[in-house]
């Protein structure tokens, strides 16, 4: 039998996917999140957002109606869909977040903003609004913490939802044969330099790369 690690843990309908699928699976959390303390005194007119766990703490914090107002720019459909249903207003989304910096540059460089983000945030969106001269400061919302687990099942293949996750697993593990199924492209790229072997999920969503696993292995 097939069988893969998801280095975050599933819901129960995606576990039963997979093994439908007649795929076995190993669930450990790689990496965990842990609330800053922070204020809004410092935030400007937009918000931005390039991750779900950013948006749930601000949503989350005894001053957000402060800033509920307030335009957001996101990466994502799932964040979009997440910033939706709490009350806040979208005013752009982009798959990624150099296509989110390119789109604020073209049309809103008069215009101010806050990046609310993890300490492990990515350098593409800051410094191409920085390159840009678009004000823009930060506010870290959430710290992630690695959670080293030694996984010692054979595997067929590894679900990364994040460059933070693939950093947490290669500190105690191995990636040798096995095929990795990444998120998005960013946490591919975290993996460029440890195997070739990398397929992306054509959506940025837990799901999709949930199928990508399914299809790669029905080919088999």
């Amino acid at each position: 039998m097939i069988r893969v690690l998801s280095t975050k843990k599933l819901q129960p309908n995606q576990r039963q996917f997979l093994l439908s699928a007649g795929i076995a699976v190993v669930e450990a959390d790689f990496i965990a999140i842990k609330d800053c303390d922070f204020t809004f005194l410092k935030s400007n007119d937009n918000l931005i957002f390039t991750s779900q766990n950013a948006v749930k703490v601000v949503a989350n914090h005894p001053e957000v109606q402060e800033i509920r107002r307030n335009p957001v720019f996101c990466v994502g459909e799932k964040t979009t869909d997440l910033l939706d249903s709490l009350g806040f207003t979208v005013q752009e989304s982009a798959e990624n977040a150099s296509d989110l910096a390119k789109i604020i540059i073209d049309t809103y460089t008069a215009e101010s903003f806050t990046f609310c983000c993890g300490n492990m945030r990515r350098e593409e969106l800051p410094e191409l609004l920085k390159t840009a001269n678009v004000n823009c400061n930060e506010i870290e919302v959430y710290q992630t913490e690695m959670l080293s687990n030694k996984i010692n099942a054979i595997l067929d293949g590894i679900l990364f939802f994040s460059p933070s996750a693939v950093a947490s697993y290669v500190t105690q593990n191995k990636i040798n044969n096995e095929t990795c199924f990444c998120i998005g492209k960013t946490t591919a790229k975290a993996l460029e330099n440890i195997t070739g072997n990398i397929i992306i999920a054509n959506q940025p969503s837990v799901e999709n790369v949930i199928i990508q696993a399914i299809n790669h292995y029905k080919k088999a």
